[in-house]
């Protein structure tokens, strides 16, 4: 409606966003146009820090590989109240972790192949230090042992994060060639995954999960979804987890969700602690 565009307008005046084109978007939601790619997170956090005001959660998209997002004059239609509040009730229900788990969380490591395991993706590998580890064994396992023998030794774990810190830093973030911000219809993060373009959640089972992901990750990391590309999904993160349990667990979720991030656990674990971005990267 137009007095909700008003009032957005309001909520962004003197902001970076301020006379920006502000139009309707598909199933309720609002379009921000003219924002450049290199100012995507900047639009974001300005969207994000009004949204006691405007009540709608902010989410940075594009049209680069499909249909274009077209700012109407005219509102379209998005969930009713009621289905909105079922789709919230189904996903503080859902069991994300059953559902989202590693391709390689299953395997068994023999003798042979720890070499293949203990190699790091990104340059360091930590095979000496697996010479201790009754195998075979499951992967998790393995990899759980190489994380707390790394976190003994200061000098290797400098050189793991030497190669590795890439993954929490916004640097490493996709920028699609055009963007827009997108207000979903709603304040509620479980709720937001109705909107959510994500190829790791294609059913209407997995947005749930996807939604409880987002609630619990909020309330554990304050994780606050920047963008969807559609095969991926950038957050901005408020409280670190600290090496450790914290680090293990939330570098397991987080490939649980990304089976295309190009980094074993142990060293999205040290990453981790030491950057304030996280990146999702889910792909056919």
């Amino acid at each position: 409606m137009r007095d909700d565009l008003d009032l957005i307008r309001a909520a962004f005046a003197g902001s970076a966003l301020a006379g920006l084109p502000i139009g309707h978007g598909p199933a309720g939601t609002v379009l921000v146009g003219g924002v450049g790619p290199d100012r995507l997170h900047e639009a974001w956090r300005v969207a994000d820090a009004v949204v006691p005001d405007t009540g709608r959660l902010p989410v940075v998209v594009t049209d680069d590989f499909g249909d274009a997002l077209t700012l109407r004059s005219e509102p379209e239609p998005g969930p009713s109240e009621s289905e909105l509040r079922a789709f919230v009730e189904a996903a503080v229900v859902a069991e994300p972790w059953l559902a989202f788990r590693h391709y390689r969380e299953d395997d068994e490591v023999d003798e042979g192949e720890v070499e293949d395991y203990a190699s790091g993706m990104a340059g360091v590998d930590l095979t000496a230090l697996a010479s201790t580890v009754p195998l075979p064994t499951p992967l998790p396992t393995l990899e759980r042992a190489l994380y707390d023998r790394l976190l003994t030794d200061a000098d290797l774990h400098a050189e793991v994060l030497d190669t590795v810190r890439f993954a929490s830093r916004t640097d490493y973030w996709f920028t699609p060639d055009r963007v827009l911000l997108m207000l979903l219809p709603t304040s509620d993060v479980r709720a937001c995954a109705y909107w959510v373009d994500f190829y790791g959640a294609l059913t209407r089972e997995d947005q749930h999960r996807l939604g409880e992901v987002l609630a619990q990750w909020r309330e554990r990391w304050d994780a606050r979804l920047v963008a969807s590309w559609g095969t991926m999904l950038q957050f901005q993160v408020g409280r670190r987890p600290l090496p450790g349990d914290q680090a293990w667990a939330a570098a397991g979720q987080l490939l649980a969700l990304a089976p295309n991030l190009p980094l074993t656990q142990w060293e999205l674990a040290v990453a981790l602690p030491a950057g304030d971005a996280w990146f999702v990267h889910n792909r056919p």
